[in-house]
Order: structure tokens, then C-alpha cells, then sequence
């Protein structure tokens, strides 16, 4: 008990310690935050300033609308209404630029020593002019040549007319080929998958290639010609796209067991 009452004593000496040395200092710091806060503040308040004005056309002298007046590097701005007026708050030193289409962007800046908290301006805006290259029109020499270059001009399809092109029997079966399975043909060819390989766990399964059946009903579907009705040649390009057409007797025949 006499080195737990020890041990207290020791610590709370401590702490009288702690607190006799850096309690001035914590009341110091204590008084001079909200002086700081403060000053800082009084400083921020000082440089906003409110900016607003009229914009006009130069040569006219009228109220320009819809024109944009943004600060430069903030993403923050405002427009000028029906008469041309704008108000928005801005910070002493900020770039200002005023544009608006066929109108040349002009840029202002606000004085760092600007004294007071508002400032008023008149911002003319001057005409964009845009040169564009010429253009000549000529007629056609006679009529001939006329009639030659109207009916040997390429006309574009009409919607007609790629909707057939796109509903062609050819197009079809390649886009058939190239189309990915959705999610019920892919989970009906897995559950597929997954019911062959468990009928024929524990077992190896049966190779068509020495099956007289399958070699029968491969020739009869090579006579009736169904290997060339697989093949989607319409373009050179689809060539590397379109499925194999190398014929094997597994691809006719498949036992009835099997689903």
C-alpha cells in the first residue's frame, strides 16, 4: 500500500508540475486565437470586393445580354441580363474576363489596392470579325455535261435501303455467327456442359470418329450440302471472323444420352 500511495503521490506532483509549467502558456494561446481569427478575418473581409457593371457593344452602345463574365482559374462567374448589367464577388487581385460569341474576349483585372469594398465598370465589347475562304460557284458549260455529272453523282442510301442491305440473308447468318451469347444461352450451354461431363464421370466418353453411325449421318450431311451453308463469305474482312467449316463426324452425330 505504501508504494501504491507512493506511486499517486509521484504522479500527482506530476501533474501539479504539468500544470504550473504550461498553463501560461495554454491561456496565452488561449487570448491571441481569437485576436488572430479575428485579424484574419478582418483581412479576409477586406478583399472581397463587389464587382458589377454594364457591358455594351462598342459601335452602339447597347446593352449586351447572355455575356459571360467569369474569373479566370476559379470555375465561378455570372451572366449579364436582357440589359447588359452584372453583379458578382470578386477578391482584390482576380482577373475578370468578359466573352461572348462574335464578340472579342476582354479581360480586366481588379486593383490589390482598390480602396473600399465595391467597384463599378464599364466593359464595350468589340465585334469578332471571321474570315472565312472563298467560295466560287460556277455554272455547268452545257447541258450534257449537266445530265452527265447528275445521273453519275453517288447517291446516299435512303433508310430503305440500308435496312435492306442490313436484312440480307448474308448479313444475318454473319451477324448470327459474331453474335455473343446472352445470358440464357450462355447458362443453358453451361448447364449442358455440366450434364455431359457428369454422365460421363468415371468413364471415358465415346469417340465418334470410330462410330459407323456418325460416319453415316456425316455423309448424309455432307450431301445434303449442309457444310456449305455454314460458310459466311461476304466479305474479305469477315473471312477471319467467320466460324470454321472443317467438318468432323463428331459435328453430325450425337449419342441420344446425351443432351
Amino acid at each position: 500500500m505504501n508504494f501504491i500511495g507512493l506511486c499517486y503521490c509521484t504522479i500527482f506532483h506530476f501533474q501539479l508540475f504539468l500544470m504550473r509549467r504550461f498553463l501560461p502558456i495554454f491561456l496565452l494561446f488561449a487570448f491571441l486565437k481569437p485576436v488572430q481569427t479575428k485579424a484574419q478575418f478582418e483581412s479576409f473581409k477586406d478583399s472581397v470586393v463587389q464587382l458589377y457593371g454594364i457591358v455594351m457593344t462598342a459601335d452602339s452602345l447597347k446593352g449586351l445580354e447572355s455575356v459571360s463574365v467569369v474569373v479566370k482559374g476559379q470555375n465561378r462567374g455570372t451572366v449579364t441580363n436582357d440589359r447588359g448589367v452584372f453583379s458578382i464577388v470578386v477578391l482584390k487581385g482576380d482577373e475578370i474576363e468578359f466573352s461572348s460569341i462574335g464578340y472579342k474576349s476582354k479581360s480586366i483585372f481588379v486593383p490589390k489596392d482598390l480602396p473600399g469594398n465595391q467597384q463599378s465598370v464599364i466593359q464595350l465589347m468589340v465585334n469578332d470579325t471571321v474570315y472565312l475562304p472563298a467560295t466560287i460557284i460556277k455554272a455547268r458549260p452545257t447541258r450534257a455535261q449537266f445530265e452527265r455529272d447528275f445521273l453519275n453523282n453517288p447517291v446516299p442510301d435512303d433508310n430503305i435501303a440500308v435496312a435492306r442491305k442490313n436484312n440480307d440473308a448474308a448479313t444475318r447468318r454473319l451477324l448470327v455467327a459474331n453474335m455473343p451469347l446472352d445470358g440464357r444461352e450462355a447458362s443453358s450451354q453451361f448447364l449442358r456442359q455440366a450434364s455431359t461431363k457428369a454422365y460421363y464421370a468415371g468413364q471415358v466418353p465415346p469417340q465418334n470418329i470410330f462410330n459407323p453411325f456418325a460416319w453415316a449421318e456425316f455423309i448424309k450431311a455432307w450431301k445434303r450440302g449442309d457444310f456449305k451453308k455454314r460458310s459466311y463469305s461476304t466479305s474479305p474482312s469477315s473471312s477471319s471472323t467467320a466460324p470454321s467449316t472443317t467438318p468432323t463426324p463428331n459435328d453430325i452425330y450425337k449419342p441420344k444420352h446425351a443432351p
